[in-house]
């Protein structure tokens, strides 16, 4: 795999620590786009400026899950929420009781919809804020 693979899967999955260490490596001219993800030595980097990286979040990586909040015996809702905590939160507030349970599901789990199969990251991209609903 080429570094630009890894770094373009790294920002598509969310792999804040990864994609901070390859930007770094990049700009710091260390590794290109075109090097073997194999080869890459990331001992070569600045440990604390790829901190501060992460703490300023240089490259605008904002994780989000999806959670499986359970209402009753039968029925769930998904709520894409930044962590466990706030999906409960919003939960609370939205239906003024506290969930059962709250699991996380992976965001390439995939489900009938309409005439269509589609994946909690594809929905992701049609709210327009988070905390939200995603599906019931």
């Amino acid at each position: 795999m080429l570094v630009k693979e890894a770094y373009h899967d790294s920002l598509r999955f969310q792999e804040s620590l990864l994609a901070h260490y390859i930007h770094h490596l990049l700009a710091e001219k260390k590794i290109s786009l075109d090097d073997d993800m194999s080869k890459i030595n990331l001992e070569q980097a600045d440990h604390q400026k790829v901190r501060e990286m992460i703490q300023n979040n240089v490259l605008g990586i904002h994780k989000i899950g999806v959670y499986s909040l359970k209402m009753n015996q039968k029925d769930f809702v998904f709520i894409f929420a930044a962590s466990q905590p706030k999906a409960i939160e919003f939960y609370t507030k939205t239906f003024h009781q506290v969930p059962l349970n709250c699991h996380e599901y992976p965001l390439d789990f995939q489900f009938a919809r309409g005439n269509e199969v589609i994946s909690f990251r594809d929905m992701r991209k049609e709210c327009k804020s988070i905390p939200a609903i995603a599906r019931f």
